[in-house]
């Protein structure tokens, strides 16, 4: 009998111990990190979330939950241990031994376009007996881009290639010959001496040279995404971002310089979005990181108000285009005056295909509007 009460004894006082040892010891050098394997993505693109965590001591962790939580339009392909709500919940547990490395993927779509960042790890570990919990929180800062989908049709090409063609050449300074800058595809507006034929033999697709130009031309663009009814038209602001994405990666994989303006209020900055001119695949990133952190929830800025004065300062070699879901009289007002002072423009109008009847726009706009359907613009998904 007093043998059996011993070994009770015993038994109490190891429990006792090793859940004094795991309180004191659970979280000494433990390591717990999330990293997106890419900080950003198109809409509709996979990625991946990487859970690793680092057990630098001896002790092992029978028992380590692992909690965190994101927005929902990360869209987990695994959902076990998940919960979706307003946001995403995310519960993993794991059983890390001592000196232990485990690094687990989360595979997810980019389902809409936007910033989402994670701010806290949420752990909670048992002791060797699974008698008793331990809690901890850790900040975390980690950050995702999702850009608009880049908007591509045939129309949409058409429409730009006639641009580039009808108008960006009137404005074009010349090249200079003496300045190689790279080899591009062949478009139907280039100039059949500027093939290069052995590039051409190699790949197979008709190649040209790309010269430097004297002085490089410019493109604008301008998106107004004010929605005034009372039935918000999401869909169509959308569309608008996405067209201005597609027209920013298409003008600028040519090595033409774009700025971008618009009306869409920065989630981190608290203002509108202002990229001056520029070139190159920087300038790409910089344009649809700004897309990205649009946030349509907030009061879009005025746009005449905000925008009037760099719009009616015209420099030589500058085209400008415009992308809106809406024909305000305020808007029309000022693109009338645009129009006056420059003459040269497009306007890109997102409409649904449902739509019977669309805005009765002025007669000098009969040919410089292309109505895109909004559907289209969502093929990606």
């Amino acid at each position: 009998m007093m043998k059996i009460i011993g070994l009770g004894l015993l038994a109490l006082l190891l429990t006792w111990l090793q859940r004094l040892l795991y309180a004191r010891l659970w979280a000494k050098k433990l390591k717990i990190r999330l990293e997106f394997t890419k900080d950003s993505l198109f809409e509709g693109e996979k990625g991946e979330l990487l859970e690793i965590i680092e057990n630098g001591k001896r002790l092992p962790l029978p028992m380590l939950k692992v909690k965190f939580q994101t927005d929902r339009n990360l869209r987990f392909t695994d959902s076990r241990s998940s919960k979706v709500t307003d946001q995403y919940y995310r519960n993993d547990i794991f059983q890390v031994k001592g000196r232990e490395r485990i690094t687990r993927k989360l595979e997810f779509t980019a389902a809409k376009r936007g910033y989402y960042r994670i701010h806290n790890i949420d752990l909670v570990a048992a002791d060797l007996f699974l008698s008793s919990e331990m809690v901890e929180s850790r900040q975390t800062d980690r950050y995702f881009y999702v850009y608009p989908a880049p908007f591509v049709s045939e129309e949409f090409r058409k429409s730009l290639k006639k641009l580039n063609g009808d108008q960006l050449t009137k404005r074009h300074f010349p090249e200079d010959p003496f300045e190689y800058r790279g080899i591009r595809e062949y478009q139907p507006y280039d100039d059949m001496r500027s093939i290069n034929w052995k590039a051409s033999a190699r790949t197979g697709d008709l190649k040209v040279n790309q010269k430097n130009c004297t002085a490089l031309q410019t493109i604008r663009i301008f998106f107004n995404i004010e929605d005034r009814g009372i039935l918000k038209k999401d869909d169509a602001v959308e569309a608008c971002l996405r067209i201005t994405a597609g027209l920013a990666v298409f003008f600028l994989k040519q090595g033409v310089r774009t700025a971008c303006y618009g009306n869409g209020m920065d989630i981190l900055r608290g203002e509108p979005v202002r990229i001056a001119a520029g070139a190159g695949s920087g300038q790409i990133q910089q344009i649809c990181r700004a897309l990205a952190r649009i946030d349509t929830g907030r009061k879009t800025a005025d746009f005449t108000a905000c925008f009037e004065e760099e719009l009616l300062h015209i420099s030589s070699g500058t085209t400008t285009i415009f992308v809106s879901p809406n024909a305000y009289d305020d808007f029309l007002s000022l693109l009338g005056r645009y129009r006056k002072q420059d003459g040269e423009c497009l306007w890109f109008y997102p409409v649904s295909e449902s739509d019977k009847q669309t805005p009765d726009f002025p007669p000098e706009w009969k040919n410089g509007i292309r109505l895109l359907p909004i559907e289209r613009t969502q093929e990606y998904r």
